[in-house]
């Protein structure tokens, strides 16, 4: 499950990055996405320090 969050993130900011400098238009779905991709990170954060 660790895997497909990191997997996840990755993608989710390659799409920003790439959305970003390609994509003008579509600037707020973009960062919705980085949005999505920070929030999945802090929540695998969390999650690893209360597993342990």
């Amino acid at each position: 499950m660790k895997n497909i969050v990191y997997f996840l993130i990755a993608a989710l900011v390659i799409s920003w990055v790439l959305g970003f400098v390609v994509f003008k238009v579509m600037g707020a779905l973009i960062h919705l996405l980085l949005l999505l991709a920070v929030v999945l990170l802090i929540y695998n954060w969390l999650s690893n320090k209360t597993s342990t």
